[in-house]
């Protein structure tokens, strides 16, 4: 088993003990075991999922970190919500202020327009948790 850890600045979203444990990172998506190697790793907008006894669930979370270390997964993150949490018409009207914001800025650096993409990736990541 797995002590999985789950923060955000307002509360702590999760702490129960998990199966497994799968995180978007910023490299890839990492599936965690117990006795996962030590990793400390950052985190792109995504959907992370846990599975408890057969029953998976998922959360969408933004950018943070995640660390594992002696059989603790903790992930800090600066919002996750489950599917029964998102507001899909806020996600819309987030999607189109980022997707605007990066039309307006098209001839910008990558690294200036970073923020606005984090934005707009978080944004699809609800909708699709929320499947609108």
């Amino acid at each position: 088993m797995l002590k999985l850890e789950i923060v955000t600045p307002e509360k702590k979203v999760f702490d129960d003990s998990v199966d497994s444990v799968t995180v978007p990172t910023a490299s890839g998506e990492a599936g965690i075991l117990p006795n996962h190697a030590p990793l400390v790793s950052a985190l792109k907008p995504g959907i992370l999922s846990y599975s408890n006894k057969g029953i998976v669930d998922k959360l969408a979370v933004s950018g943070g970190f995640v660390e594992v270390s002696s059989n603790k997964v903790s992930i800090l993150t600066d919002s996750a919500q489950a599917p029964g949490e998102i507001d899909a018409a806020a996600a819309r009207a987030d999607r189109e202020a980022a997707e605007k914001a990066l039309a307006a800025h098209a001839t910008a650096a990558l690294e200036e327009t970073e923020a606005d993409r984090e934005k707009l990736e978080s944004a699809n990541v609800r909708l699709q948790l929320a499947g609108k």
